[in-house]
Protein backbone atom coordinates (compact mmCIF):
# COMPACT_ATOMS: atom_id res chain seq x y z
CA UNK A 1 0.00 0.00 0.00
CA UNK A 2 1.71 3.02 -1.26
CA UNK A 3 0.04 6.70 -1.50
CA UNK A 4 2.56 8.41 -4.26
CA UNK A 5 1.25 11.98 -5.27
CA UNK A 6 0.01 12.29 -9.40
CA UNK A 7 2.45 13.42 -11.38
CA UNK A 8 1.49 16.80 -12.90
CA UNK A 9 0.97 15.48 -16.15
CA UNK A 10 -1.85 12.87 -14.98
CA UNK A 11 -3.41 14.98 -12.02
CA UNK A 12 -6.30 16.50 -11.50
CA UNK A 13 -6.29 19.72 -8.96
CA UNK A 14 -8.39 21.74 -6.67
CA UNK A 15 -6.58 25.01 -7.16
CA UNK A 16 -3.25 24.50 -6.87
CA UNK A 17 -3.14 20.69 -4.80
CA UNK A 18 -3.43 18.01 -6.56
CA UNK A 19 -6.67 16.01 -5.79
CA UNK A 20 -5.25 12.74 -4.72
CA UNK A 21 -3.25 14.70 -1.88
CA UNK A 22 -6.78 16.39 -1.18
CA UNK A 23 -8.24 12.52 -1.05
CA UNK A 24 -5.58 11.19 0.57
CA UNK A 25 -5.27 13.92 3.36
CA UNK A 26 -8.67 13.59 3.96
CA UNK A 27 -8.97 10.12 4.16
CA UNK A 28 -6.37 10.13 6.38
CA UNK A 29 -7.58 12.71 8.44
CA UNK A 30 -11.35 10.64 8.65
CA UNK A 31 -9.31 7.64 10.03
CA UNK A 32 -7.66 9.23 12.64
CA UNK A 33 -10.65 10.51 13.81
CA UNK A 34 -12.34 7.43 13.91
CA UNK A 35 -9.61 5.92 15.99
CA UNK A 36 -9.68 9.04 18.72
CA UNK A 37 -13.56 8.51 18.78
CA UNK A 38 -12.93 4.49 19.53
CA UNK A 39 -10.08 5.28 22.24
CA UNK A 40 -12.62 7.89 23.83
CA UNK A 41 -15.62 4.55 23.78
CA UNK A 42 -17.60 6.18 21.30
CA UNK A 43 -17.87 3.44 18.73
CA UNK A 44 -20.99 3.88 16.83
CA UNK A 45 -19.83 7.22 15.61
CA UNK A 46 -16.29 5.77 15.29
CA UNK A 47 -17.32 2.79 12.38
CA UNK A 48 -19.75 5.77 10.80
CA UNK A 49 -17.04 8.17 10.38
CA UNK A 50 -14.45 5.35 9.20
CA UNK A 51 -16.85 4.02 7.21
CA UNK A 52 -16.69 7.25 4.90
CA UNK A 53 -12.86 7.43 5.13
CA UNK A 54 -12.70 3.65 3.53
CA UNK A 55 -14.63 5.52 0.60
CA UNK A 56 -12.76 8.18 -0.14
CA UNK A 57 -9.33 5.91 0.50
CA UNK A 58 -11.05 3.75 -2.13
CA UNK A 59 -11.56 7.47 -4.81
CA UNK A 60 -7.96 8.49 -4.30
CA UNK A 61 -7.00 5.18 -5.05
CA UNK A 62 -9.08 5.89 -8.50
CA UNK A 63 -7.11 9.15 -9.13
CA UNK A 64 -3.96 7.08 -9.54
CA UNK A 65 -4.88 4.44 -12.10
CA UNK A 66 -3.90 7.13 -14.76
CA UNK A 67 -0.73 7.04 -13.37
CA UNK A 68 0.43 3.52 -13.26
CA UNK A 69 -1.78 2.57 -16.47
CA UNK A 70 -0.74 5.57 -18.68
CA UNK A 71 2.95 6.34 -17.28
CA UNK A 72 4.44 3.49 -15.03
CA UNK A 73 2.83 1.03 -17.39
CA UNK A 74 2.69 -1.59 -14.44
CA UNK A 75 -0.25 -4.21 -14.84
CA UNK A 76 0.06 -5.49 -11.37
CA UNK A 77 -0.59 -1.76 -9.81
CA UNK A 78 -2.94 -0.69 -12.32
CA UNK A 79 -5.25 -3.58 -11.33
CA UNK A 80 -4.53 -3.24 -7.53
CA UNK A 81 -5.69 0.37 -7.83
CA UNK A 82 -9.02 -0.31 -9.65
CA UNK A 83 -9.43 -3.14 -6.94
CA UNK A 84 -9.05 -0.61 -4.50
CA UNK A 85 -12.50 1.08 -4.68
CA UNK A 86 -14.94 -1.46 -4.56
CA UNK A 87 -13.19 -3.06 -1.67
CA UNK A 88 -12.93 -0.19 0.20
CA UNK A 89 -16.35 0.29 -0.09
CA UNK A 90 -16.84 -2.56 0.69
CA UNK A 91 -14.79 -2.01 4.21
CA UNK A 92 -16.82 0.79 4.90
CA UNK A 93 -20.17 -1.28 4.10
CA UNK A 94 -19.19 -3.73 6.46
CA UNK A 95 -18.72 -0.89 9.36
CA UNK A 96 -22.12 0.87 8.41
CA UNK A 97 -23.39 -2.71 9.03
CA UNK A 98 -21.59 -3.47 12.57
CA UNK A 99 -18.46 -5.12 12.00
CA UNK A 100 -16.58 -3.02 14.77
CA UNK A 101 -13.52 -5.73 13.75
CA UNK A 102 -12.94 -3.74 11.30
CA UNK A 103 -11.54 -0.67 13.32
CA UNK A 104 -8.73 -2.41 13.93
CA UNK A 105 -7.70 -2.26 9.99
CA UNK A 106 -9.26 1.21 9.82
CA UNK A 107 -6.35 2.34 12.84
CA UNK A 108 -3.87 0.37 10.96
CA UNK A 109 -4.51 2.61 7.90
CA UNK A 110 -4.64 5.84 9.89
CA UNK A 111 -0.88 5.01 11.42
CA UNK A 112 -0.04 3.91 7.76
CA UNK A 113 -0.81 7.36 6.44
CA UNK A 114 0.26 9.18 9.47
CA UNK A 115 3.83 6.95 9.13
CA UNK A 116 3.84 8.15 4.83
CA UNK A 117 1.88 11.39 4.67
CA UNK A 118 4.53 13.58 5.93
CA UNK A 119 7.09 12.15 4.03
CA UNK A 120 5.55 12.28 0.68
CA UNK A 121 4.58 16.14 1.37
CA UNK A 122 7.12 17.82 3.51
CA UNK A 123 9.27 18.83 0.92
CA UNK A 124 12.93 18.43 3.19
CA UNK A 125 11.84 15.10 4.21
CA UNK A 126 11.08 13.97 0.49
CA UNK A 127 14.21 15.51 -0.40
CA UNK A 128 16.73 13.68 1.88
CA UNK A 129 14.41 10.14 1.32
CA UNK A 130 14.96 10.26 -2.40
CA UNK A 131 18.65 11.24 -2.28
CA UNK A 132 19.70 9.10 0.43
CA UNK A 133 17.75 6.42 -1.29
CA UNK A 134 20.13 7.38 -4.62
CA UNK A 135 23.44 7.56 -2.77
CA UNK A 136 23.33 4.40 -1.15
CA UNK A 137 21.58 2.62 -4.35
CA UNK A 138 24.99 4.33 -6.17
CA UNK A 139 27.10 2.30 -3.28
CA UNK A 140 25.46 -0.64 -4.42
CA UNK A 141 26.33 -0.24 -8.04
CA UNK A 142 29.99 0.48 -7.49
CA UNK A 143 29.94 -2.86 -5.48
CA UNK A 144 29.35 -4.41 -8.68
CA UNK A 145 31.84 -2.44 -10.47
CA UNK A 146 29.90 0.29 -11.82
CA UNK A 147 30.04 4.37 -11.08
CA UNK A 148 28.24 6.97 -12.84
CA UNK A 149 28.25 9.32 -10.93
CA UNK A 150 24.77 10.90 -9.85
CA UNK A 151 23.08 13.89 -11.36
CA UNK A 152 20.20 15.87 -11.29
CA UNK A 153 16.89 14.07 -12.53
CA UNK A 154 13.95 15.18 -14.53
CA UNK A 155 12.26 15.70 -10.99
CA UNK A 156 14.59 18.11 -9.73
CA UNK A 157 16.62 16.14 -7.02
CA UNK A 158 20.08 14.47 -6.99
CA UNK A 159 18.44 11.27 -7.70
CA UNK A 160 19.67 10.36 -11.63
CA UNK A 161 22.40 7.62 -12.31
CA UNK A 162 24.65 9.02 -14.46
CA UNK A 163 25.63 6.43 -17.42
CA UNK A 164 26.56 7.91 -20.83
CA UNK A 165 24.02 6.99 -23.30
CA UNK A 166 26.96 6.43 -26.14
CA UNK A 167 28.71 3.79 -23.75
CA UNK A 168 25.36 1.55 -22.65
CA UNK A 169 23.66 -0.91 -24.38
CA UNK A 170 19.87 0.63 -24.48
CA UNK A 171 20.98 4.51 -23.71
CA UNK A 172 18.50 5.07 -21.01
CA UNK A 173 19.07 5.48 -17.49
CA UNK A 174 17.29 5.36 -14.01
CA UNK A 175 16.40 7.75 -11.32
CA UNK A 176 15.21 7.72 -7.78
CA UNK A 177 11.63 9.07 -7.04
CA UNK A 178 9.47 8.37 -4.11
CA UNK A 179 7.85 4.70 -4.49
CA UNK A 180 11.76 3.91 -4.69
CA UNK A 181 12.62 5.06 -1.37
CA UNK A 182 10.56 1.94 0.22
CA UNK A 183 9.02 4.34 2.52
CA UNK A 184 5.42 2.89 1.69
CA UNK A 185 5.94 -0.75 2.71
CA UNK A 186 7.94 0.44 5.75
CA UNK A 187 4.31 2.33 6.60
CA UNK A 188 2.41 -0.37 5.95
CA UNK A 189 4.11 -2.59 8.74
CA UNK A 190 4.55 0.41 11.07
CA UNK A 191 1.09 0.84 10.55
CA UNK A 192 0.11 -2.71 11.52
CA UNK A 193 2.19 -2.86 14.29
CA UNK A 194 1.13 0.56 15.94
CA UNK A 195 -2.27 -0.45 15.64
CA UNK A 196 -2.57 -3.72 17.58
CA UNK A 197 -3.16 -4.14 21.13
CA UNK A 198 0.29 -5.23 22.39
CA UNK A 199 2.93 -4.13 24.98
CA UNK A 200 5.41 -1.65 23.50
CA UNK A 201 8.44 -3.83 24.07
CA UNK A 202 6.93 -6.94 22.04
CA UNK A 203 6.32 -4.34 18.96
CA UNK A 204 10.05 -2.55 19.04
CA UNK A 205 11.43 -5.60 17.70
CA UNK A 206 9.24 -6.20 14.58
CA UNK A 207 9.36 -2.85 13.69
CA UNK A 208 13.33 -2.87 13.59
CA UNK A 209 12.99 -6.30 11.93
CA UNK A 210 10.72 -5.35 9.02
CA UNK A 211 12.01 -1.94 8.41
CA UNK A 212 16.14 -2.93 7.79
CA UNK A 213 14.59 -6.10 5.91
CA UNK A 214 12.32 -3.64 3.89
CA UNK A 215 15.57 -1.28 3.20
CA UNK A 216 17.58 -3.87 2.49
CA UNK A 217 15.70 -5.69 -0.42
CA UNK A 218 15.00 -2.07 -1.42
CA UNK A 219 18.35 -1.24 -2.15
CA UNK A 220 18.66 -4.82 -3.70
CA UNK A 221 15.90 -3.90 -6.41
CA UNK A 222 17.06 -0.18 -6.92
CA UNK A 223 20.36 -1.59 -7.96
CA UNK A 224 19.21 -4.19 -10.01
CA UNK A 225 16.81 -1.83 -11.83
CA UNK A 226 19.59 0.62 -11.96
CA UNK A 227 21.40 -1.27 -13.87
CA UNK A 228 19.42 -3.53 -15.70
CA UNK A 229 17.79 -0.63 -17.59
CA UNK A 230 20.65 0.98 -19.23
CA UNK A 231 22.83 -2.18 -19.65
CA UNK A 232 19.70 -3.97 -21.92
CA UNK A 233 19.71 -7.15 -19.34
CA UNK A 234 16.46 -8.02 -21.15
CA UNK A 235 16.65 -6.68 -24.22
CA UNK A 236 15.65 -9.84 -25.92
CA UNK A 237 13.59 -10.39 -29.03
CA UNK A 238 10.33 -11.71 -27.06
CA UNK A 239 10.37 -8.95 -24.30
CA UNK A 240 11.01 -6.41 -26.58
CA UNK A 241 8.20 -7.48 -28.64
CA UNK A 242 5.56 -7.59 -26.01
CA UNK A 243 6.66 -4.18 -24.61
CA UNK A 244 6.09 -2.44 -27.86
CA UNK A 245 3.16 -4.55 -29.30
CA UNK A 246 1.39 -4.94 -25.68
CA UNK A 247 2.57 -2.08 -23.51
CA UNK A 248 2.93 0.57 -26.40
CA UNK A 249 6.39 1.19 -25.24
CA UNK A 250 9.52 2.17 -26.63
CA UNK A 251 11.46 -0.86 -27.70
CA UNK A 252 14.85 1.13 -25.74
CA UNK A 253 12.65 0.65 -22.30
CA UNK A 254 12.25 -2.35 -22.22
CA UNK A 255 15.23 -3.94 -20.01
CA UNK A 256 13.12 -1.06 -17.45
CA UNK A 257 10.01 -2.17 -17.62
CA UNK A 258 10.92 -6.35 -17.40
CA UNK A 259 13.14 -5.44 -14.61
CA UNK A 260 10.91 -3.36 -12.82
CA UNK A 261 7.25 -3.76 -13.74
CA UNK A 262 7.27 -7.80 -13.99
CA UNK A 263 10.46 -9.00 -11.73
CA UNK A 264 11.12 -6.57 -9.52
CA UNK A 265 7.46 -6.11 -8.28
CA UNK A 266 7.00 -9.77 -8.68
CA UNK A 267 9.49 -10.54 -6.21
CA UNK A 268 8.66 -7.57 -3.84
CA UNK A 269 5.08 -9.56 -3.46
CA UNK A 270 6.94 -12.52 -2.67
CA UNK A 271 9.33 -10.56 0.01
CA UNK A 272 5.99 -8.74 1.80
CA UNK A 273 4.91 -12.13 2.27
CA UNK A 274 8.02 -13.37 4.02
CA UNK A 275 8.12 -10.08 5.93
CA UNK A 276 4.39 -10.40 7.50
CA UNK A 277 5.33 -14.25 8.20
CA UNK A 278 8.21 -12.99 10.28
CA UNK A 279 6.55 -10.35 12.08
CA UNK A 280 3.35 -12.73 12.61
CA UNK A 281 5.65 -14.86 14.51
CA UNK A 282 7.07 -11.96 16.92
CA UNK A 283 3.77 -10.05 16.88
CA UNK A 284 0.54 -12.40 16.62
CA UNK A 285 -1.79 -9.75 17.24
CA UNK A 286 -0.95 -8.37 14.09
CA UNK A 287 -3.10 -11.43 12.33
CA UNK A 288 -6.48 -9.27 13.54
CA UNK A 289 -6.25 -6.66 11.08
CA UNK A 290 -4.58 -9.23 8.63
CA UNK A 291 -8.00 -11.40 9.29
CA UNK A 292 -10.05 -8.78 8.24
CA UNK A 293 -8.16 -8.13 5.18
CA UNK A 294 -9.17 -11.45 3.85
CA UNK A 295 -12.53 -10.84 5.07
CA UNK A 296 -12.84 -8.04 2.67
CA UNK A 297 -11.56 -10.02 0.25
CA UNK A 298 -13.35 -13.72 0.61
CA UNK A 299 -16.46 -12.97 2.81
CA UNK A 300 -15.25 -16.26 4.53
CA UNK A 301 -14.03 -15.90 8.53
CA UNK A 302 -10.36 -17.33 8.81
CA UNK A 303 -8.10 -18.28 12.06
CA UNK A 304 -4.53 -17.12 10.85
CA UNK A 305 -3.24 -18.16 13.85
CA UNK A 306 -4.15 -22.06 13.86
CA UNK A 307 -3.30 -21.84 10.38
CA UNK A 308 -0.15 -20.48 10.82
CA UNK A 309 0.52 -22.33 14.81
CA UNK A 310 1.47 -19.20 15.97
CA UNK A 311 2.46 -19.59 19.92
CA UNK A 312 -0.57 -17.46 21.74
CA UNK A 313 1.24 -14.98 23.06
CA UNK A 314 -1.46 -12.20 22.38
CA UNK A 315 -3.84 -15.00 24.11
CA UNK A 316 -2.00 -14.88 26.59
CA UNK A 317 -1.21 -10.97 27.44
CA UNK A 318 -4.84 -10.47 26.73
CA UNK A 319 -5.72 -12.85 29.90
CA UNK A 320 -2.71 -11.95 31.90
CA UNK A 321 -4.84 -8.15 31.52
CA UNK A 322 -8.17 -9.08 32.60
CA UNK A 323 -6.64 -10.74 35.52
CA UNK A 324 -4.86 -7.53 36.89
CA UNK A 325 -7.89 -5.71 35.95
CA UNK A 326 -9.68 -8.40 38.20
CA UNK A 327 -7.38 -7.48 40.72
CA UNK A 328 -7.37 -3.65 40.65
CA UNK A 329 -3.78 -4.33 39.58
CA UNK A 330 -3.86 -2.60 35.61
Amino acid sequence: MNMPTLPASTAVTIGSIPLGDVLAWTAIGAFVAAMVLEWRDFVDPARYLAAGAWVVFGLFWLTMVPHYYLEVKSPIQTLLTLAALPLSVYAGYLLVQGRESLLVLSNAVAFMGLFYLPAETIPVVRTWLIETTAAQTHFGMELFGYSPGIIEGSNGYMSKFGFDPNETVTGRTTYIIMSCTGIGSMAIFGGLIAAVDAPLKRKVTPFVLSIGVIWFLNLVRNVFIGLASPWGWFQQDFFVYFVTEFMGAPADRTSYLVAHNFIAQSLSIVALLGITYLVVRLLPEVLEPLEEVIYILTGTEYDLADALGTDGQGETDAAARTARSETGDD
